[in-house]
């Protein structure tokens, strides 16, 4: 709503005053032409006012402060109205003045009225207690989305075809649109990952056939057109990756991720390996006119081993499990090794001729199978083989031997590294339990509490993977630590009642301080009456609030996301000692907060530790029932005549003993007459007051 108050500024004409009450969702133009049921007070009779326009809270906004400080300034407004135009008040009665008159008690009424409001808003913002400190302002949710269309509709779009509709594919509408991307990040991009397989599939190719095209009699007239369409497939890739996907590899210059293509371009051209690919892509193919087909001329095409050596570094990266890729790789080059050594033994053999000593192959069966396990019984040096009769036999086998030695130590040597890698976890968990458990032994610890402790050790590793998540994260930057934490734990911590409300950035600095235990069934994650120095959330299991005479029996089972140890922890209710026992009823995997941590974090968060404190206290008085109301004791009914007190027993029995004696008698009972007088009138007195 918009009050607008116009004045009427001429020093001969009389002050008038023009209120309307606006409508701020409609246009002036809506309201125009006199079709709106307003009612003008005061006509102007001047042409120039000044109008004075005071803003008012839209509605739906439910913010206090604005709406205080927007009351605020129309008070404001009005007062310096009222001030400006004291002869409002003291005009003398005519038509204008009695108007005037009434504009000036709306305008008293108006004041009064926003005075009222601006106190409930201050008491509203002092009195924070009353309000409830559960409640979040929600910000507007958006529309919903339109619902998808249907799964034919996405796959397929109807374009007209000489009158008739035909249906295109998605994947065809998806290969149209697309845009080849104008810079490539080599380490997140998947595309490359895939494009680095198929230059390594291309590069495997000239390393595994080039030897077998130059050794065995595989490459024929009939096929040679197959081999060279292969061939320069192969070399496609390679052109392929040296125009285009190099150059818009990204790079960090000074701190910064260069993207720029000109940039990349000249980085990539400054390269050792850019120097590699230009050379095996060198054509001594056109040496084919004189020599003929000859595989040895394309062996510049394993010039580019580092495109598969940074394949294998990206695929390690994304693997979970890349001690398998490294051992599957292990074996690939033993087996490689074992096919270079079969070619060149075909090769000797039929340099030697074929059959022609009974060292060298005979010509019989698989040349290839045979071939290869000569290798193997050479380069294990398995023994069985035929003995050299000839100088190059001689020296071809010293070769073999000696190759051999070396190539299967380097192999097994790695293998072993590989293995050893891929179990150091294994390794470390069974160092830690073999220690704890010869610890254990030579200090005679009870069988119960070792089995136990084995047991923790062993749910542990099986169900983190891990004895200490916090070792790991410890060697990560604060930033990455917080990261993991939220993408881990936030799903949890959010969802616990007790942190609804709370400052996002609180709980996230309370993420890093948690830590994540293990407790077996029946263990006592707290006591009662125990110094409460940690808070507990259950990420997963089940604990039990136990109490009773026995110490069995089972108040309250809390499961996932509940919290517990809170109160003693905030040092609500007057001291910080637990309030009941609590136990594992399973096996508890548990969040765990320190006090230290806690007070450290809400330092810097004053409302959400208030806020924190209201629910701890009003979790404590939960189970609380409400004290009764003292009721007014009436007064005891003064007795209309006073009782006889009773005889002492004492005095009875020195009255018994003088019934024997006639001379005392006479005493003892005038005795007896005045303790009796002397007690009625105590108990008189006694009463009176």
């Amino acid at each position: 709503m918009l009050f607008c108050v116009n004045i009427a500024c001429g020093l001969s004409l009389r002050p008038a005053v023009n209120v309307e009450d606006v409508d701020s969702d409609h246009e002036k133009g809506s309201g125009a032409g006199g079709g709106r049921g307003e009612e003008t007070i005061l006509n102007s009779q001047d042409p120039k006012l000044t109008t004075l326009t005071v803003p008012v809270a839209p509605s739906g906004v439910n913010d206090v402060k604005y709406s205080l400080l927007t009351l605020i300034i129309k008070i404001k407004h009005l007062i310096f109205f009222l001030a400006l135009f004291p002869s409002l008040k003291e005009r003398p009665a005519s038509s204008a003045s009695q108007t005037s008159t009434v504009v000036n008690e709306r305008l008293q009424e108006l004041v009064r009225m926003f005075k009222e409001r601006t106190e409930k808003a201050k008491e509203k913002l002092i009195d924070t207690d009353s309000s409830d400190e559960d409640s979040v302002i929600t910000s507007p949710q958006p529309a919903p989305a339109a619902p998808p269309p249907d799964g034919d509709e996405k796959e397929m779009e109807e374009q007209s075809n000489h009158g008739r509709k035909v249906k295109t594919p998605r994947w065809i509408q998806a290969c149209m649109h697309f845009r080849f991307p104008a810079s490539i990040d080599p380490f997140t991009n998947l595309m490359y990952v895939l494009w680095m397989f198929l230059v390594s599939l291309a590069w495997n190719w000239n390393v595994w056939f080039i030897p077998v095209r130059w050794a065995f009699p595989y490459q024929t007239p009939d096929n040679i057109y197959y081999w060279l369409l292969t061939d320069y497939l192969c070399d496609l890739i390679y052109i392929l990756d040296i125009t285009i996907f190099q150059p818009r590899l990204q790079f960090v210059r000074g701190g910064d991720i260069v993207c720029d293509k000109k940039d990349m371009r000249k980085n990539y051209m400054k390269t050792r390996r850019f120097k590699f690919d230009v050379a095996s892509l060198v054509p001594l193919e056109l040496f084919y006119f004189k020599t003929g087909i000859n595989p040895l001329l394309r062996l510049p095409r394993l010039l580019k081993i580092n495109s598969f050596f940074e394949f294998n570094e990206r695929l390690e990266a994304i693997l979970t499990k890349a001690y398998i890729y490294r051992v599957i790789r292990t074996t690939t080059y033993l087996l490689y090794c074992l096919h270079c050594n079969a070619c060149l033994y075909y090769w000797g053999s039929a340099f030697k001729g074929l059959g022609s000593t009974k060292w060298v192959y005979n010509g019989e069966g698989n040349s290839y199978i045979r071939c290869y396990y000569f290798a193997v019984k050479t380069l294990i040096t398995i023994g069985g083989l035929p003995d050299p009769t000839t100088l190059f036999e001689i020296i071809f086998q010293l070769i073999n031997y000696f190759v051999g030695v070396f190539a299967f130590s380097i192999m097994i040597g790695q293998m072993r590294d590989v293995v050893g890698a891929a179990t150091a976890g294994q390794t470390y968990y069974r160092t830690c339990m073999d220690n704890t458990i010869k610890y254990m032994s030579s200090y005679r610890i009870p069988k119960d509490v070792q089995n136990r402790v084995k047991t923790w050790y062993n749910y542990t590793w099986q169900s983190q993977g891990m004895l200490d998540e916090q070792e790991l994260l410890t060697q990560l930057p604060d930033k990455m630590r917080l990261d993991i934490a939220i993408d881990v734990n936030y799903s949890i911590v959010s969802k616990v009642p007790l942190f609804q409300g709370c400052d996002r950035q609180m709980i996230f600095d309370m993420l890093k301080s948690l830590r994540s235990v293990v407790y077996l069934p029946g263990d006592y994650v707290c006591k009662k009456d125990e110094v409460g120095r940690e808070m507990y959330i259950i990420k997963a299991g089940e604990v039990q609030v136990v109490g009773g005479p026995d110490g069995k029996t089972v108040f309250v089972t809390l499961r996932a996301g509940s919290v517990f140890g809170e109160i003693s922890l905030l040092a609500v209710g007057g001291g910080n000692r637990r309030t009941a026992n609590v136990i594992a009823h399973g096996f508890a995997n548990l969040f765990i907060l320190d006090k230290k941590d806690l007070n450290e974090i809400l330092v810097h968060y004053p409302e959400s530790k208030k806020l924190l404190r209201k629910k701890a206290r009003k979790m404590l008085n939960k189970g609380k029932k409400p004290e009764p109301k003292e009721e007014t004791k009436e007064a005891p009914p003064v007795p209309a005549a006073p009782v006889r007190p009773e005889t002492p027993k004492l005095l009875r029995a020195a009255l018994e003993m003088t019934e024997r004696s006639s001379g005392l008698k006479g005493a003892l009972a005038k005795v007896k007459e005045k303790t009796n007088k002397s007690s009625i009138s105590l108990q008189v007195n006694i009463t009176k007051t």
